[in-house]
């Protein structure tokens, strides 16, 4: 599914079809809505508002009811969400809740400046692994297990800050990239080894292929495979793409690899007609056959094919508007917070734009976290769907398998 933050609220849209882009939600709750996180395809959407940039709302929005809602001590940055945590990243703090009831679990403090609000979450919600900037001067990664609640490894992954992190849908994979931008790592998840190093452009990966996009007006895709003396001995075939690519099955490297891949060439690439905006993009399987979606800020959705086994430059074969004439789009995201939010020139700091006077408290302002962990809950609907048992929002079809998700 695709999210779409704007200056009147958010839409969600399905896309099961190449030539259909069905909204299925308009929110009208607040205005200029700069993150929206849907979990996975269930009826749980969070949405975080310029008007309140300190304040985290959570809907069914099926039901049109809220279901809870949360203020912190700072402006929010990012929220990540799996079946078992939500992960709301402030500038420098980590808040970790648990999904079923929203308790808060875990406070990180003092974590090196973000103010991006970096951070990744696995899918996989059986190792809610977390990855964050571990520091503010070079590309550490810190990863967290985000279910027991301790720091599993450092990874020291580049020279300069971190720009970009994401984890394969198994959660056996993180790839990352640095501010310099040249050079794109995936690394072995717990173990934090090197598997792979790519040169150019990132964005979204999974267990045989990474797309990244960048500012330029390419899109990259790269294939995650070792050299080896068989490499050409068969070609992929269809099914085992599928299976690499869009399932959780057990189908990934080893956590040993000796013979790391260096590649300076991507395997395929799209030219966008486009230059310095925003872009987010995903691999989907869509109507059986693999795509590339690329969401840009203009508030565009393009669809590509990708040929699996010769590469190449990619086709257009979709193009949908996301919004109407009259309107404003203020964000694009594939199932991920943009870090544009308003039509700000492309020097404007995410944390310049994000960081606007918040509305004075209110009587009914709900108080926020406290500095030593402690926090306050928003009001809650009785006897809510999250008060026991396991996470269920209408029906178990809501939660097709992880791999099909265009995470």
């Amino acid at each position: 599914s695709l999210s779409v933050g704007t200056k009147t609220g958010y839409r969600l849209f399905s896309v099961t079809a190449v030539d259909k882009l069905d909204c299925i939600h308009e929110g009208v709750e607040c205005p200029d809505v700069y993150i929206v996180e849907r979990l996975f395809s269930s009826s749980l959407v969070v949405v975080v508002s310029l008007s309140m940039p300190r304040r985290m709302n959570v809907y069914h929005f099926k039901k049109g009811t809220e279901i809870c809602n949360y203020s912190y001590s700072n402006n929010i940055l990012s929220v990540r969400l799996n079946r078992q945590r939500l992960v709301v990243c402030l500038e420098e703090s980590i808040y970790i809740h648990n999904i079923k009831d929203m308790k808060l679990l875990k406070t990180l403090l003092n974590t090196p400046v973000n103010p991006s609000g970096l951070c990744a979450l696995s899918v996989n919600h059986s190792n809610s692994y977390l990855a964050y900037p571990g520091s503010a001067t070079i590309g550490e990664i810190t990863v967290y297990d985000a279910n027991n609640l301790s720091t599993l490894t450092l990874i020291q992954a580049h020279d300069s800050p971190l720009a970009a992190l994401t984890f394969n849908a198994s959660g056996t994979k993180l790839a990352s990239a640095s501010e310099k931008g040249t050079v794109i790592r995936v690394f072995s998840i717990p173990e934090g080894q090197r598997l792979f190093e790519f040169r150019r452009g990132m964005k979204s990966a999974d267990a045989q292929f990474l797309c990244a996009s960048s500012n330029t007006e390419t899109v990259h895709i790269f294939k995650l495979e070792q050299h080896s003396p068989s490499q050409d001995e068969e070609s992929p075939t269809w099914s085992a793409y599928v299976g690499k690519m869009f399932t959780a099955a057990s189908t990934y490297l080893p956590a040993q690899v000796s013979d790391m891949m260096h590649q300076d060439r991507a395997f395929a690439t799209v030219r966008l007609n486009m230059f310095g905006l925003k872009n987010i993009c995903a691999l989907a399987t869509i109507q059986k056959l693999p795509r590339l979606l690329v969401a840009s800020s203009d508030g565009y959705l393009y669809i590509y094919n990708v040929d699996p086994q010769d590469g190449g430059e990619c086709v257009l074969v979709q193009k949908h508007r996301l919004f109407d004439f009259s309107e404003e789009v203020e964000q694009s995201e594939e199932d991920k917070p943009a870090e544009d939010v308003s039509p700000q020139p492309a020097s404007q700091s995410y944390a310049a734009t994000v960081a606007l006077p918040s509305t004075p408290p209110s009587s009914t302002t709900l108080m926020g976290y406290s500095e030593d962990g402690g926090a306050q809950k928003g009001e809650v609907i009785p006897e809510h769907e999250f008060a026991e048992g396991p996470v269920c929002l209408d029906d178990e079809n809501e939660f097709p398998p992880v791999g099909n998700q265009s995470n």
